[in-house]
């Protein structure tokens, strides 16, 4: 997703589902350049928590609050008390993998 291998880079992705009559969920797609438009009720209060949970987690890490901040307690254990998000990949961890996955798959097509 970062061929670049750019440091403290992060991207917000939009997932579409759908749901059948029998509650199945079936994901339609993946956007890089998700819709953030509040068009809606549900989506006005969803949209800016998830954007404030992202920054929370991505970007406030890297900039503590300063010596002496008096809320400076807000900042320490759960950076994102509010955090509804999943990691669903580590690159420390799921990146040997996959990477002998792949290359797996290369030989066998190279054959």
């Amino acid at each position: 997703m970062d061929p670049k291998r750019r440091v403290n880079t992060f991207e917000v992705f939009g997932l579409d589902f759908m749901i059948d009559d029998e509650f199945k969920l079936y994901l339609i797609e993946v956007n890089t350049n998700p819709c953030l438009e509040l068009s809606a009720p549900l989506l006005a209060r969803m949209i800016p928590n998830m954007l404030e949970n992202a920054f929370k987690l991505a970007v406030d890490p890297l900039f503590p609050p300063p010596e002496g901040f008096s809320s400076k307690k807000a900042f320490l254990g759960d950076p994102c008390p509010e955090n509804k998000f999943s990691l669903i990949f580590d690159d420390k961890v799921d990146g040997p993998v996959i990477e002998g996955l792949l290359a797996a798959r290369d030989n066998i097509i190279g054959k």
